[in-house]
């Protein structure tokens, strides 16, 4: 049975693979959004948008420097989602 939170990695997942153009293979949890997957600054900012308005949530500037790899930025996502 998939995870209650499966479709929000999945699109998370997704976000990140169309908007830095790199292999799917590549974004897994562990990986680095920075070192792993080379995101720049502005891509970074631009992943962060992409995702508030996709999940409807706000991700203060302190928060979005702490997501560091995939799984960050999934799991900050279902934490906001459960509050809400």
């Amino acid at each position: 049975m998939e995870s209650p939170s499966a479709p929000i990695a999945d699109r998370v997942k997704e976000i990140i693979i169309e908007q830095l153009g790199i292999e799917a293979s590549l974004v897994v949890d562990e990986a680095s959004i920075v070192d792993d997957l080379g995101a720049d600054s502005l891509e970074i900012a631009q992943l962060v948008m992409l995702i508030e308005e996709e999940f409807g949530i706000d991700i203060s500037d302190n928060a979005a420097d702490a997501l560091v790899t995939v799984g960050d930025a999934i799991y900050f996502v279902i934490a906001s989602k459960a509050k809400t």
